[in-house]
């Protein structure tokens, strides 16, 4: 390892670990961190000499695995179920953009090939980047989320086809301009390379036979390969082991994938999903996770580091027009696509604005379109800048979301949430996994319900059923009324957003006081920030799962049923004490590590109680 490789990797490290967090501070994200981070240290890698396309080909594997585990988290069936999305959206947008887009490049004077290539290549979006934001910002299971992945899954599945058409498209005096230059180079003792391929010098159908092969390989091998490997892998008790081998696995899927000209990405994917229901799910995701992230960072900043500004600034008007009109055209498109298939507003726009850049399989595509003749190398560059700053505009972008575009369908929710006309007993804020199965017990007790939740695709699978739920914002207090809280007995708070449970209490508490208030707590200290607003009912969401596993644990243990009910029973009275003093202590206006009262009794319970509970625990096990 010499010298100057160490540099190099201490140079991007350390743009990201010094960018990203000033970025998230402010709000801006991760990715525009990354972005950020590579754009300051362009001119010392130019100055170092460094290939940063190069670096940014190596680190593109953080893409191969983000869609590994993305498969992992989708089991065959559910893949299925969402066939009709996949090519309905998937299929609108890349078919409507590449037209468009082609027509514009024809119209201002390009060849029809050529023209064709770009709007392939400006039909892509960028699946690191928008998958990335939608996790980070909890939107992936939003309808606006859902539908922009399978527009996402779509546009890679359809890179394969994209790869074999773009030979056809060729112009004859680009590629003897090729064959020239390799000629020159191989009269002056130059070799390049020969890149391994299984299907290079094969008949159209012989290839198209080892390309489905290669699939069923990957299927076959995911489903009843892996498990046995893993078995094997895990008697040697090594974790660095299992690693390993995870990482084999993932290697050598995108090897294979890339040796039959396939998306190294959708093979990885498809393996994931063939995988999902294996026992070592879990176990893959935690140790491939960390891998994917670094990548995925490195990638970022190369993008940020590629930016050719000499090339920018000499035609700084043609390339931000290009590039805003890009994003105003797949935007538009994508919104007329939203419309069409009755996406709620502010999920409408979320998939507009969140798949409106270009993405980093064109930078693989437009590599290939200059290599194979089809785009000249003029066009190419500035092309390069183009889907370089249209992904450098998308964390903006989701940032306009957040701070304009969901506060207004937020405040405008009235127009477009369901007119409720029941007034249960009991009012249930949120239809998920928490809040469905309370809704479930409710009804076999013979109560009335009323459901709201604000995800239209759970909703109406819920409707198919035969179940009365409302589309809307449970959070808004006009909505809410005409909910009939004032007549409601119980309100069962059961949404995923923290601080949305805790406002939500907070206003139920000081403007009904007499209703009787079911909050769904994330975890500890969101007990205490309930319990400070007014809520005397909280559940944490994992606590009694956690105590019947520790008790299944104990019985595994050879303790007895009742003794291991009994020290669980234990352990949960004492820490109900403890939960009840410290929320007294709490002060949701002041920092824990300044609340001096709270971490004062924090230490003198661990102190005190534990002691005495785990005396008291050895002596029911005894």
């Amino acid at each position: 390892m010499t010298a100057e490789f160490m540099l190099i990797a201490f140079i991007l490290f350390a743009a990201g670990v010094i960018a990203v967090p000033i970025a998230t501070k402010l709000g801006l994200g991760s990715v525009l961190g990354y972005l950020i981070a590579g754009i300051a240290i362009s001119p010392l890698l130019s100055v170092l000499g460094v290939d940063v396309v190069s670096i940014q080909h190596f680190a593109e594997f953080g893409v191969v695995m983000m869609l590994f585990l993305v498969g992992l988290e989708l089991e065959p069936r559910a893949l299925w179920a969402m066939r009709m999305r996949l090519m309905g959206l998937g299929g609108l947008q890349l078919g409507l953009t590449t037209v468009l887009a082609m027509g514009i490049a024809f119209a201002l004077g390009q060849p029809w090939t050529v023209a064709l290539a770009i709007g392939l290549i400006l039909s892509l979006s960028s699946t690191a980047i928008v998958l990335q934001t939608f996790n980070e910002k909890g939107l992936m299971r939003s309808d606006g989320g859902q539908s922009g992945f399978s527009v996402l899954l779509f546009q890679d599945i359809a890179v394969i086809p994209m790869l074999a058409l773009m030979p056809f498209l060729a112009m004859p005096e680009l590629v003897e301009a090729l064959h020239h230059t390799a000629g020159e180079a191989a009269s002056h003792g130059e070799e390049a390379g020969a890149a391994l391929s299984l299907v290079d010098g094969l008949e159209p159908w012989q290839g198209a036979l080892v390309t489905i092969g290669s699939i069923g390989v990957v299927l076959v091998g995911g489903s009843y390969l892996t498990a046995p490997i893993f078995r094997f892998v895990s008697k040697a008790r090594l974790r660095e082991l299992f690693v390993t081998t995870a990482l084999m696995i993932v290697v050598g899927i995108a090897l294979l994938m890339t040796l039959v000209g396939l998306s190294p990405a959708l093979g990885t994917f498809l393996a994931g999903v063939v995988m999902a229901n294996s026992e070592f799910r879990h176990e893959l995701e935690s140790d491939i996770d960390p891998f994917r992230g670094i990548f995925l960072g490195i990638f970022f900043i190369t993008i940020g580091a590629a930016i050719n500004f000499a090339l920018l600034f000499d035609n700084f008007l043609l390339i931000a027009a290009m590039t805003i009109g890009l994003v105003l055209l797949k935007g538009g498109v994508l919104y007329l696509i939203g419309t069409i298939f009755r996406l709620p507003g502010a999920d409408r726009w979320l998939f507009a604005l969140g798949l409106a850049q270009a993405g980093e399989f064109g930078f693989v595509l437009l590599s290939f379109t200059v290599a194979h003749g089809i785009l000249p190398t003029a066009v190419s560059d500035q092309l390069l800048l183009v889907v370089a700053l249209s992904m450098l505009l998308t964390p903006g972008l989701f940032i306009f979301y957040d701070r304009v575009i969901a506060p207004k369908y937020s405040q405008d929710q009235q127009r477009e949430a369901d007119e409720i006309d029941s007034n249960g007993s009991v009012i249930i804020a949120g239809h998920g996994r928490v809040g469905g199965i309370v809704n479930r017990v409710l009804r076999a007790a013979g109560y009335e319900t009323t459901v709201v939740d604000y995800s239209t695709e759970q909703l109406t699978m819920l409707r198919r059923y035969g179940l009365k739920v409302f589309f809307g914002d449970a959070t808004r207090p006009d909505l809410l009324e005409a909910a009939g809280v004032a007549k409601a007995k119980v309100i069962v708070i059961a949404i995923d957003d923290k601080q949305a449970i805790t406002e939500l209490t907070r206003h139920l508490a000081k403007t009904y006081p007499d209703l009787h208030i079911i909050a769904r707590a994330i975890d500890r200290h969101h007990v205490y920030d309930l319990w400070s607003v007014g809520c005397r009912d909280i559940i944490r969401e994992t606590y009694d799962s956690s105590l019947r596993m520790s008790r299944s644990v104990l019985e595994a243990l050879s303790y007895s049923r009742e003794t291991a009910e009994a020290m669980i029973e234990e352990f949960n009275r004492v820490d109900r004490e403890a939960m009840v003093e410290l929320a007294g202590l709490y002060d949701i206006n002041i920092p824990m590590a300044q609340n001096h009262a709270y971490t004062k009794r924090v230490r003198e319970l661990m102190e005190e109680r534990e002691l005495q509970m785990s005396a008291t625990m050895r002596d029911l096990g005894e």
